[in-house]
């Protein structure tokens, strides 16, 4: 019955409904939650909570996922759940101004959950298909995740759209997605708890990736972690880190200030119903791009481009983006959609290279998950306190003073990449080029569907 269920179709299949969670649709949230009466300070505290519990609870998750001799698929499952379950109470959210404790405290609940979703996610593939196979898989992962978040905000805003002003059936995609992804989970091997945390683990054979945990904790006594110092502080990481910080923090609010400019409100201060299909469309043209900048990523990758490339490609997307924006202010809706293609790019290389990046940083140090935390929660603080200080630009000096200021920032991420950043291919865990192309030599190609491993 499940013999087309290979490990590689399971993971795409999870990552495809976890996508479609994605952050909880928080834009048309917010619209839903002004529709009914709550004014925009309210709406954006509830808005800004998740991403400040998970700024604080990234980086612990990381560490969590790296030390658990729990089976991770269980906290993958758990997340799932929780984030669906805290994204959705906006149901129950009555007329008027109301209900301000249930969505803060479900949005605190929603960003606690949401931040093991992704450490969980990639601590699976790599103890499913090792160092060798990591980039292919994890690049699979991000492109169908980019495809459910496509489908999820088609979805939700045609059915905004067509029940506006009240859209608060769209939301029910997330409880969907969330059961979709449970049930697949199951069809994910637990693979090989330490190398699912950067270590090499026990075994090479990565297309039947069950491992006998006895002998795995036997191994574990000769596997010693890296000092958190000696992996925080080291350089790679730190400019890994704040590149990060930087470009999160000039991209961030741009979206913001481009839905502005497109959509405009209604007297009441509630969004206009022909603002909605723009901002559905900025999101799915958005993420359309990040999936075809996925593949093209996962195929240069493949071809021997190096990550440093790529990268600075994609940083280089934001001034471009910026700039096109201001002069076409007064375009039309068009031409401000067409940046988002920009936007697609820029998110779509960044999304891939991070991951691979900080593999090759900390395969090795057993310190994996929580530098990939460490990492997401600098993007984090960096989108924060982007959307906060460019709100404020745009209050107190206008559109064109929040994106000029977009603009001139956005030039430090490719200074600080470019200048001080070495290349990381080939040098993962210590292993050579050489060296990793005879480890990928040894790796059998064929798929391993979970009926055979059954």
């Amino acid at each position: 019955m499940v013999e087309w269920l290979t490990v590689k179709v399971a993971f795409a299949l999870v990552s495809f409904s976890l996508g479609e969670l994605g952050d909880g649709l928080n834009i048309f949230q917010g619209i839903y939650l002004v529709g009914l009466g709550w004014n925009e300070g309210a709406v954006g505290i509830a808005l800004s909570l998740m991403g400040l519990t998970a700024l604080i609870v990234q980086t612990i998750a990381g560490d969590i996922v790296d030390k658990t001799t729990s089976d991770r698929r269980n906290f993958l499952a758990m997340a799932s759940i929780f984030t669906a379950l805290s994204a959705s109470a906006i149901l129950f959210v009555r007329e008027g101004n109301e209900d301000h404790a249930l969505i803060f405290i479900t949005k605190i609940i929603e960003g606690i959950a949401s931040s093991f979703i992704a450490p969980c996610l990639a601590a699976l593939t790599l103890a499913n298909f090792g160092p060798e196979r990591f980039d292919e898989i994890m690049a699979s992962n991000i492109l169908w995740g980019h495809i459910g978040s496509v489908v999820s905000a088609v979805f939700a805003g045609s059915v905004a759209y067509a029940v506006y002003p009240d859209i608060k059936y769209c939301f029910l995609v997330i409880g969907a997605s969330a059961l979709v992804a449970i049930i697949f989970i199951k069809y994910l091997p637990q693979g090989d708890l330490l190398m699912g945390r950067g270590f090499r683990g026990t075994s090479n054979n990565v297309d039947s990736p069950s491992v006998n945990i006895d002998a795995n904790n036997q191994f574990r006594e000769k596997e010693k972690a890296s000092s958190y110092w000696s992996v925080f502080a080291d350089r790679k990481t730190c400019i890994l880190c704040s590149t990060g910080f930087f470009f999160h923090f000039a991209n961030a609010n741009v979206l913001l200030v481009l839905g502005e400019l497109m959509g405009g409100d209604n007297e009441d201060g509630s969004t206009k119903r022909s603002a909605i299909p723009l901002i559905s469309g900025a999101i799915v043209l958005a993420q359309a791009t990040m999936t075809v900048a996925t593949l093209i990523g996962d195929k240069m990758t493949v071809m021997g481009f190096g990550r440093k490339a790529m990268l600075l490609a994609g940083l280089m997307s934001l001034p471009t983006r910026c700039a096109l924006i201001i002069y076409w202010k007064d375009a039309g809706d068009t031409y401000l959609l067409s940046t988002q293609i920009l936007d697609g790019l820029g998110g779509g290389f960044f999304g891939l290279l991070h991951p691979y990046i900080v593999a090759d940083i900390t395969f090795g140090t057993g310190r994996f998950n929580v530098v990939m935390g460490l990492t997401a929660s600098c993007f984090g603080l960096g989108g924060t306190m982007s959307n906060y200080f460019g709100q404020v630009v745009v209050e107190k000096l206008g559109h064109v003073a929040s994106l000029s200021g977009s603009l001139i920032i956005s030039i430090i991420p490719v200074i600080l990449f470019g200048v001080f950043m070495p290349e990381t291919i080939g040098k993962r865990g210590g292993l050579n080029d050489k060296e990793t192309e005879q480890l990928k030599d040894k790796t059998p190609k064929e798929e391993t569907s979970y009926a055979q491993m059954t």
